[in-house]
This record gives C-alpha cells, structure tokens and sequence, in this order.
C-alpha cells in the first residue's frame, strides 16, 4: 500500500517526504486554471516522485493535447483523464506513447476494468463521492480489487480522499494499491486521544520517581 498527499503545497510535501511517509504526489491543482502554471514545475523539480496530474480538457483532442503536454513536464507524470466515452481512445493512444495514465471518475468494477483494458495503468476512486451517492466504498473498492485479481489486470486501484483514519483503514482493507491522503489527515494518523493519555501517565510517573540519587 502506498500513500500519495494531495496537495500542491511545497512546505507540505517537503514535511511528508521528510519523514518518508509519502510515496507520490496527487497535484492539487488539477484542472484549476487560476493555478500558476510554474508550480507543477517547481514541485517535480523539487520532489523525485509520482505525480498524479488531471487534465482540465473534456474533448478528445484537448484531452489528449493537454496529456501529451503535462507528460513532458517529467516522466514521472501520471496524467488523470476522466474516464467517459471520447476519453476511452484518449487513454489508448496516451498508453502507446509510454504515458502513465489514471482513469478517474470511476464509480464501479465495471468501469475500472474498461479503463484498465484500455490500458490506464491506474483507476482512481473518490471515496466521497461515493458517499454521496450512497455507494459503499468496501463494496466498490472490494469489487474492484476482486476483478483486477482475478484478470490479472496490470493496473493499480487508488482509493482518494478518506476522512478520517476509519476511512484510511476501511481502504487498506477492501485492497487500494494507492491511498490519497491531505497533509492534515496524514499528520491525524499519528495521533490518538489514548496515546496523549498514555504520555501524560508516563510523564506523570516519571517527575513522582524523581531523579536517582547520587552515589558520592
């Protein structure tokens, strides 16, 4: 299993990757023309690590142009194209040039094997958007990993926006290659109201036992 921090922050990514608990980058900026362009630069320049970038263009050939053009940027670009009808050759076309494709807007196993035998090397699941259409995220990242175990399907499930640590684990569990995380839900695994408490006993046991006494 492997952890992806959504974000387009570079203060946020370095404190990640400085205790080595990311292994990519899901850019944050994705599809928001407002966002300086020089910032996707700055962040593959800086980060030796996948970054997971979405296309903003709904058209087959704007699609497929906008791919080509971010796909450059690094060969470590993972290029997100939705997965609906006029995206479907876009994905083909992208995988015979030896661009790393991830199919989002995926909402079941049905579509995630589509987007893999097109050749998307990664389908990228939105853990609340499922909620919001009263989907299960077991049942659907279940299934998921069901079919692509058993067609031997060369492609990685990324489960994206769990809230809570709940969520994070309910993802592990149900089989995600790839869990994308924000930096705040990253830093809230590591804490736990029992582990403050067990710290305060601690120390509060430590100041009663007092400093050892000195031999001379």
């Amino acid at each position: 299993m492997n952890i992806y921090v959504r974000s387009d922050n570079l203060a946020e990514i370095s404190t990640a990757t400085e205790a080595g608990l990311t292994d990519g980058i899901l850019y944050a900026g994705s599809g928001n023309a407002e966002h300086d362009p020089t910032e996707l630069s700055e962040i593959v320049a800086e980060f030796a690590l996948p970054v997971c970038v979405a296309v903003g263009a709904m058209t087959t050939s704007d699609m497929y142009r906008e791919a080509r053009e971010l796909s450059r940027l690094s060969d470590r670009i993972i290029v997100q194209v939705p997965l609906v009808e006029d995206a479907v050759p876009v994905i083909r076309k992208l995988t015979v040039d030896g661009v790393d494709v991830c199919a989002n807007f995926i909402f079941n196993a049905a579509q995630a094997a589509i987007a893999a035998r097109a050749g998307a090397g990664k389908v990228l699941v939105s853990v609340p958007d499922l909620d919001s259409q009263g989907q299960s995220v077991d049942e659907v990242l279940g299934d998921i990993r069901a079919v692509f175990d058993r067609t031997h399907a060369e492609c990685d499930l990324m489960a994206s926006g769990p809230r809570s640590a709940a969520e994070f684990t309910s993802c592990i569990l149900a089989g995600a290659d790839i869990i994308c995380i924000t930096p705040a839900l990253l830093k809230s695994l590591i804490l736990h109201p029992s582990t403050d408490r067990a710290l305060d006993r601690f120390l509060n046991d430590a100041g009663k036992r007092g400093k050892p006494r000195s031999s001379t």
